[in-house]
């Protein structure tokens, strides 16, 4: 069900000409730190895999994928992808990327069932990045090490955009900081998913959330996370479990929690069989991107995404995903967000 958060007071501090420069500053600028950072080259994406091949980001597993047929190969069926996170590992493996370097891509999606919104549309683009690390790296210091450099990107570009447009002042803190999803619910045990994202983004202003898909005490997990890709059942410390997580930052034109990447060290081997088991999905081990895996095809990896029109929209200080990108909305939430000074592209 769509929904539009209506800004107190909202005013767009760049007109549309200033906002189109803006996202191609920003992006132009961001992917190369980003490249410079983790020692990443950039790779050309597909917009569609084959279904039944186990490629696919499956997301929290309820999603529907856009499909299609292909005539000239006998109706055989091709799924839009949701994201890229199996198809980086398998090209690390094909294109041979040593260890301590890696790949990015710009990754284009349609999420046909996404509840439309301020910070959702049903077009998703992000910068798909995956590095090859070494086994022995596996532990939530290297996850924390390579997060405080995409965070270092994160903060030189918003000054970059301060050099631009002085209106918009940096807010971003000089560190991130870390908390585990079963703190989190530990501080706030009576608040929903949402409520401790929001209070939590606004006491520090940008924290990495470690921890998700794996069950917290209270029975459930902090969000769902397809079983073939983050690692989410490793013990980390504190007998925390979990080498993944989301990158949150305060939005203060929306007065929430706002998640800009989404990452983690993948599975091994023996981490992806027992989370198809916890999952109920061992017969997936059969499909092609498993069966890679498990003989011992793949190198270990970390990656993630980065949400490219999110970053804009935060950095630009917009009240809408809308403003930075071209999209269907419902007629209403367009005629409200008109109404309230955010004209929806």
């Amino acid at each position: 069900m769509s929904y539009l958060i209506r800004p107190d007071q909202y005013q767009a501090l760049l007109d549309l000409q200033q906002t189109e420069m803006g996202i191609k500053q920003i992006k132009d600028f961001f992917q190369q730190n980003l490249s410079s950072e983790l020692r990443l080259r950039r790779v050309t994406a597909p917009l569609f895999v084959l279904k039944g091949m186990g490629i696919n980001d499956d997301l929290n597993g309820v999603e529907r994928a856009v499909n299609f047929p292909i005539k000239d190969m006998g109706d055989e069926c091709a799924e839009i992808v949701h994201s890229l996170a199996k198809w980086k590992r398998l090209t690390l493996a094909d294109y041979r990327i040593n260890e301590g370097y890696g790949i990015y891509t710009d990754m284009n999606a349609i999420r046909a069932d996404e509840e439309l919104g301020n910070l959702h549309s049903l077009y998703v683009d992000q910068w798909d990045w995956e590095m090859v690390m070494s086994p022995d790296n596996r532990n939530l210091d290297f996850l924390k090490e390579v997060v405080k450099r995409i965070y270092a990107a994160l903060v030189r570009t918003e000054y970059l955009v301060y050099e631009l447009f002085p209106s918009i002042v940096p807010i971003l803190p000089k560190e991130i900081t870390f908390i585990h999803s079963e703190e989190l619910l530990q501080r706030y045990p009576n608040h929903t998913v949402k409520e401790r994202e929001n209070k939590i983004a606004k006491e520090y202003g940008a924290v990495f959330l470690i921890g998700i898909g794996g069950i917290l005490s209270n029975g459930e997990p902090h969000d769902g996370r397809a079983p073939d890709y983050d690692d989410w059942t490793t013990r980390s410390e504190n007998g925390y479990k979990g080498l993944n997580g989301d990158l949150i930052v305060w939005n203060p034109v929306l007065q929430q929690g706002m998640e800009l990447s989404s990452m983690g060290i993948r599975v091994n081997k023996e981490v992806l069989q027992e989370q198809l088991k916890i999952s109920g999905q061992e017969s997936r081990k059969e499909l092609y991107f498993h069966k890679r895996l498990l003989n011992g095809e793949l190198p270990q990896s970390i990656g993630g995404g980065i949400g490219q029109s999110r970053l804009c929209m935060f950095y630009l200080r917009k009240g809408h995903i809308g403003e930075i990108q071209a999209g269907i909305w419902p007629c209403k939430m367009r005629q409200e967000a008109e109404e309230l000074g955010m004209p929806l592209i």
